[in-house]
């Protein structure tokens, strides 16, 4: 070995996270989650956080050292919830019988609440954007993402030809996503999932004057 090798500094192994730290963690984590999304981020304090997972005090300071690193881990939290589930929705589709669907799941999963609680970013939305900015850049990246799930898929369809090239998928995009954010909005005002229906089926129709009407085939 030479003296410039010897002189190296040795690099140190990272340690592998302990599973047991990772796990309350997550714990910490779904329980701040759920309790924000109810009773909203502002009405929800520490105490209530560690009641809810069942930590000390000294855990949760371990992972977030106060209330606003909480809040921004949970927003990037709920924001990964929300991606994973629509990516399971609209990753793929191209035809507009799946943005249907796709209507239709959001639709029934909110009508199992009643309408009640919103959009779980759109409510963090309403409360953290004046408040925090790095909360609120966070959340316009996640709704940046999820639109551009639904303007992939618009995209699709016109490579498919079911979709009029003078169609704009950005543009529908962001209307589909208004349409559903104020759905939710009045939904949970009303505490029925009907105001909610009525804003996406007329987004949809509007999405729907663009769409190729394959001709039938002939009979024989």
């Amino acid at each position: 070995m030479d003296d410039e090798q010897a002189a190296a500094p040795r690099k140190r192994r990272r340690r592998a996270p302990d599973p047991r730290a990772l796990a309350t963690r997550r714990r910490i984590l779904e329980a701040a989650n759920n309790l924000m999304f109810v009773r909203g981020v502002n009405s929800t304090s520490i105490d209530d956080v560690l009641e809810a997972s069942g930590t000390s005090k000294s855990q949760l300071y371990m992972h977030f050292p106060d209330k606003l690193t909480l809040i921004r881990e949970v927003v990037k939290f709920r924001g990964q919830l929300v991606l994973e589930r629509e990516q399971g929705r609209l990753e793929r589709f191209r035809t507009f019988g799946a943005l249907r669907r796709w209507r239709d799941a959001l639709v029934k999963a909110n009508d199992l609440q009643k309408g009640a609680y919103g959009c779980g970013l759109g409510s963090m939305a309403s409360e953290l954007s004046d408040q925090d900015e790095q909360s609120r850049r966070s959340l316009a990246e996640t709704f940046a993402a999820w639109e551009m799930l639904i303007s992939d898929g618009l995209r699709r369809m016109q490579k498919a030809g079911t979709l009029r090239e003078d169609a704009d998928p950005e543009r529908l995009a962001t209307f589909l996503m208004a349409a559903l954010q104020g759905g939710y909005l009045l939904a949970n005002a009303a505490h029925d999932v009907q105001p909610m229906a009525v804003a996406l089926d007329i987004a949809l129709e509007q999405v729907k004057t663009f769409v190729v009407d394959k001709p039938a085939l002939a009979a024989y």
